[in-house]
């Protein structure tokens, strides 16, 4: 069996670390090369870069930054964000990008996926899924940064992108994003029964708990955070934080 992951998630705007409530609201965290040296003291096992703005305004991977990032960066990380072709993901993996997350190009160009994989393994591609409930109460798959619904719904989707040779799916509730109430267990725990590829639950960390139901409860292969790892105390004070060794063993023991 897979190791239990627990992996913080970054968001990047302007060469900048910011984080969102639902999609929204962006603030501003800091410098990501001082984040990073503060992760690699933790010893993480691994990072996620989500650069929000590369697709909704068309541009392209900031390499120069991955390059920063992956030279001071002791742990394999995972890139997303405005990656549409096999030329960018080549690019960013010279840059030091172990994994690259794919969200709205898997929608647009399915095919793109079947390439990317067919170069370099499936187990570098990672396919991002945001979804969101509508007024019945109904998920669906939404890209361009959480705008757009494609009128499909999660499960089904996680399937198809598995069909298509993802090695790994981040499944991320927009709803759940910063509000730190916890993950959206019921659905990761049917997407992680449907696939067998691994399934990383994202949206909604708020406590230590929220991991474990994640891994038990849910099924998840490994649990993201951004929030959790950003901000301390009532008034949410900027403070990066991970669980210490003891912690971890507590949080993926059955």
């Amino acid at each position: 069996m897979a190791l239990k992951r627990i992996i913080p998630c970054l968001l990047l705007r302007d060469g900048g670390l910011v984080k969102t409530r639902k999609f929204k609201d962006s603030t501003y965290i800091g410098d990501p090369i001082n984040a990073v040296k503060i992760f690699n003291e933790k010893e993480v096992d691994e990072l996620i870069f989500l650069d929000i703005d590369a697709t909704k305004e068309g541009k392209e991977p900031p390499y120069d930054l991955i390059y920063d990032i992956a030279t001071e960066c002791f742990m394999p990380f995972c890139y997303g964000g405005g990656v549409k072709n096999v030329d960018q993901v080549r690019k960013l993996i010279s840059s030091g990008a172990e994994k690259i997350a794919i969200n709205s190009a898997a929608f647009y160009n399915p095919q793109f996926i079947k390439d990317a994989v067919a170069v370099f393994g499936s187990s570098t591609i990672v396919v991002s899924i945001d979804y969101k409930k509508n007024i019945f109460g109904k998920s669906y798959v939404y890209v361009n940064g959480g705008k757009k619904s494609t009128k499909k719904e999660p499960l089904e989707y996680a399937k198809e992108m598995e069909a298509l040779g993802a090695g790994e799916l981040l499944i991320n509730s927009i709803e759940r994003d910063g509000i730190m109430g916890g993950y959206d267990v019921n659905l990761i725990r049917k997407i992680s029964d449907a696939v067998s590829i691994p399934v990383i639950a994202s949206g909604g960390a708020g406590c230590i708990n929220d991991f474990k139901k994640a891994f038990q409860e849910g099924k998840a292969s490994a649990v993201t955070a951004g929030s959790f790892f950003v901000f301390q105390g009532k008034k949410k004070g900027v403070l990066i934080s991970y669980p210490g060794a003891e912690e971890i063993k507590e949080i993926i023991s059955k």
